[in-house]
């Protein structure tokens, strides 16, 4: 799985290729030696073929150069703070690496591969210092390298992996997307073992977090403005006429997308955390209605498929609350021709077909609750349904839907107030239909908490937490 190397590194690189250094200047006062001089020239500014035959004829030699030997640092230790000389040798050391195939390996074969790098990633704290962005490049390449010829993971690329992860982090939550975009292709290139997926998974309020936050823009939502994947009011239409949200490029969008497709490969490790603290079912449904391509269509039917398949309990009840089904029959009417998107299509419609045939209107009503997030679904203003299941959701496994809508309620929902006066709707109607278990939902904070929103500024909310006081005044006045 190949990408293009980010523009912003590409141009980096060019960049520092065409500086001039003074060597002989470096060499006069210590920075670098002669030996280490010579053999800097001898692959410098020369043809790919004799730089290619000129490393395979001495490999031992161009490992120490870059990584050092028993008795002999690295040049890029013994540069010390010469960032022009460091930067030099950081892009030279990408060249050989990309212009000589045996040279990976047999760096690697080296004690501490990594040692002379991870330092320079925290060599300064601006995110545009080139020198821990080709670090980052040159570790990724490693690293990635590394994992594909032995995919169990060694103490060593755990232990450059928890530094990298974090620098990388820090590139995806800026405002600059060519610097976002350097995180996610060496992302991308780490995440090919189930190790490096866990360590990713372990980091992620690191990792994961600013990736969500690109794709929460993609979709037309803040990180704390949830009302617009709820109400699912984009439209593929407005994506691909104005662009997507927040300004975010389809080529970050698709890479930050193939990131979280490789992590979904541990559904079962992440699914649910990835919705509890995400709610990634909803935010991809919505996705997948703006979805400008195929390719990003294909990645998110893959995603959504590999995490609901494996956490079936908890996420195929928010996808039906997200409205995914529908949306699936949509997709299914188009002209789609991408065999491992109609193939994830197909699957994750039957997973769903077969849920849904299976689900009772109590189970809709407690999937919402459970999801945390409430809508003006049907059960919420059907007498019927009240009067057949209030009971059975203030004692089903003890108490937890009331407790559960406590929760929510304690929340203050500023940008989508529905929620409360959805949640006291659902109070009013448990107080009307089993008076006698008043107590319980004292107990849990529910009375106290509608009587403090009658004086919300929302209209609605003032409204349907009168009616629930109501419904308690009204069985103190008829005993």
């Amino acid at each position: 799985m190949s990408l293009d190397p980010p523009t912003y590194l590409n141009s980096l690189q060019n960049n520092i290729r065409a500086r001039p250094i003074p060597w002989e200047g470096a060499v006069r006062a210590g920075h670098i030696t002669d030996g280490e001089l010579r053999k800097i020239k001898a692959v410098d500014k020369v043809r790919k073929e004799q730089r290619k035959q000129t490393v395979e004829g001495d490999l031992e030699a161009y490992r120490t150069l870059l990584l050092g030997a028993d008795n002999d640092q690295s040049v890029l230790e013994s540069a010390g703070k010469r960032a022009d000389v460091i930067q030099y040798i950081l892009v030279l050391a990408s060249d050989l690496i990309n212009d000589v195939p045996s040279l990976t390996p047999f760096l690697l074969e080296h004690p501490d591969p990594y040692k002379p790098f991870l330092p320079l990633l925290s060599q300064s704290a601006s995110l545009e210092d080139p020198i821990p962005l080709l670090t980052s490049s040159l570790l990724a390449t490693l690293i990635s390298s590394a994992l594909a010829v032995s995919p169990k993971s060694t103490s060593k690329i755990d232990e450059a992996l928890r530094k990298l992860y974090p620098y990388l982090a820090t590139l995806a939550k800026s405002q600059d997307s060519g610097l976002q975009d350097i995180a996610v292709q060496e992302y991308s290139a780490l995440l090919r073992t189930k190790k490096s997926r866990e360590l990713f998974w372990k980091q992620r309020e690191d990792t994961i977090n600013p990736l969500i936050d690109i794709l929460r823009s993609a979709a037309g939502a803040g990180k704390d403005t949830d009302s617009t994947l709820w109400s699912g009011g984009a439209s593929i239409r407005s994506a691909t006429e104005a662009g997507l949200g927040g300004g975010v490029g389809l080529q970050l969008l698709y890479h930050v997308l193939l990131v979280i497709w490789q992590l979904s490969f541990e559904g079962s490790l992440v699914g649910k955390g990835l919705e509890d603290e995400q709610e990634i079912v909803q935010l991809y449904t919505q996705l997948l209605r703006l979805s400008p391509k195929e390719k990003t269509t294909r990645l998110l039917l893959s995603t959504l498929y590999n995490l609901t398949s494996t956490n079936r309990s908890t996420l195929l009840p928010a996808a039906v609350l997200a409205r995914l089904p529908a949306l699936l029959g949509n997709l299914a009417t188009r002209h789609l021709t991408d065999p491992d998107l109609l193939e994830d299509l197909k699957n994750l419609d039957e997973m769903l077909d077969e849920y849904i045939r299976n689900q009772t209107t109590f189970d809709e009503y407690a999937a919402e609750v459970q999801s945390g997030h409430l809508r003006w679904s049907p059960p919420h203003r059907n007498p019927t349904f009240w009067a057949e299941n209030a009971r059975k959701i203030l004692e089903d496994d003890k108490g937890a839907l009331p407790k559960k809508l406590a929760e929510i309620m304690g929340k203050n929902w500023d940008n989508d107030k529905q929620v409360l006066a959805i949640a006291c709707n659902d109070v009013a109607n448990l107080v009307k239909e089993v008076p006698d278990k008043r107590s319980q939902l004292e107990k849990y904070g529910l009375k106290s908490r509608v009587m403090e929103l009658m004086s919300e500024s929302d209209e609605t909310v003032r409204w349907e937490s009168l009616r629930a006081v109501g419904e308690w005044l009204r069985y103190s006045f008829d005993r």
